[in-house]
């Protein structure tokens, strides 16, 4: 029986893919076989030697040390796309929210009280500070075409709203799910001096990280809205409120509040809701847990954000599963090995990411006891593990 450690608390819907007859899963476990994780911080963790896997149930994975990882021959696995249509929900109301100044109305309304005025004749009196523009009509530019963006896209044209859409590595899937009303703009300078509404959905990269910032500010309108519900680095925090004090942006709304934003004039915070529906977390759980075991049984691999994609079905015959650097000879090393087994190569599949490797083959026969151990010795292997059908 295999031991899976969960590090937060996990919806139980993973059960039904991680049996209780094969998986031992809990909060207090020795030396996992494989983790599951929402927001808890891996860092400074120990790798015991049996990690095999790490299983994200959620998008994000800055909680999680990737190359250290694997660099111990453990596949770290997210769940891209669960959360979709949580998170595209609530951009909506974001949009709402950036538009009628539905946030400040709500608090001015728990300050009244009948008084030398009824509620009524102060509600009539004071409302119209908190008029704001129609969607219907507007420009909204979404910078990114993943899974969320596609959605908020599409929604966007259904609002009624003119929309570009920036993403210069869109994927043919969603290129085919994108509505033919989205307009592809083939530059963010494009979508920034065009757009009423501005909404990131790109993962936080080192080349994006500030991606927001003065000089992306002043290209755009002055009456223009920006939203942030992918992460809060992608805006540079100090140059935004600065634009807001100088009429050089209309309002910010962020998921991902921080002390400098905090009561700062036109921003709108919300607690970074935009995974959290019952809804959601069970896509998520049911997504990584099916990973995690194809993983584990098969080899597979489907969603990992540190090694290739490699995506495989049940083995028919003995299968070897190899994680490795990604340097020149490796494949020579590795046929070499299991040649001097005697052991003949069925098929083989080689997929490379950055600078890690994944190499699976299936042979004829059932190989030696002592093949992996032969194959760890060398000195570009990360973890080599024997699949048998």
């Amino acid at each position: 029986m295999l031991n899976i450690q969960k590090l937060n608390s996990i919806s139980p819907v993973y059960q039904g893919i991680l049996s209780e007859t094969e998986y031992n899963v809990a909060y207090e476990v020795e030396n996992p076989d494989a983790i599951m994780v929402r927001s808890a911080s891996m860092h400074d963790m120990a790798i015991n030697e049996n990690l095999l896997c790490v299983g994200r149930a959620g998008a994000g994975v800055n909680n999680i040390p990737l190359d250290k990882m694997a660099e111990h021959g453990v596949v770290v696995f997210n769940s891209p796309g669960a959360n979709a249509n949580a998170v595209k929900e609530l951009v909506l109301a974001g949009l709402l929210l950036a538009s009628r100044k539905i946030a400040d109305g709500i608090e001015w309304c728990k300050g009244l009280k009948s008084g030398e005025q009824s509620v009524e004749k102060q509600v009539e009196a004071g409302k119209k500070q908190f008029v704001g523009p129609e969607l219907a009509g507007k420009t909204l530019g979404v910078v990114g075409l993943g899974a969320i963006g596609l959605q908020v896209a599409n929604a966007g044209v259904s609002l009624g709203m003119d929309v570009l859409g920036y993403d210069p590595y869109i994927s043919v899937d969603n290129a085919w799910r994108l509505s033919r009303s989205v307009r592809h703009s083939m530059s963010l300078d494009e979508i920034l001096e065009n757009s009423d509404y501005i909404t990131l959905h790109v993962p936080l990269t080192d080349d994006n990280r500030g991606l927001i910032d003065a000089a992306a500010i002043s290209r755009m309108k002055n009456t223009a809205a920006l939203l942030n519900f992918a992460r809060g680095p992608l805006v540079n925090v100090s140059d935004v409120k600065e634009a807001l004090e100088q009429g050089q942006l209309r309002v910010y709304v962020t998921d991902f509040p921080e002390e400098a934003l905090i009561g700062a004039r036109n921003v709108v915070l919300t607690p970074h809701l935009g995974a959290s529906t019952p809804e959601s977390e069970e896509n998520c759980v049911r997504m990584v847990a099916k990973q995690m075991h194809d993983y584990i049984k098969y080899g597979s691999i489907v969603n990992s954000v540190n090694y290739p994609n490699c995506a495989l079905g049940k083995p028919s015959m003995p299968r070897i599963s190899i994680l490795h650097k990604n340097v020149p000879n490796v494949l020579g090393a590795i046929t070499g090995v299991i040649s001097a087994e005697g052991l003949n190569i069925e098929n083989m599949v080689n997929q490379s990411r950055g600078r890690y490797a994944y190499t699976v083959l299936d042979v004829d026969t059932k190989p030696s006891v002592l093949l992996r151990s032969k194959l760890m010795a060398l000195d570009t292997i990360f973890r080599a593990r024997l699949l048998m059908p």
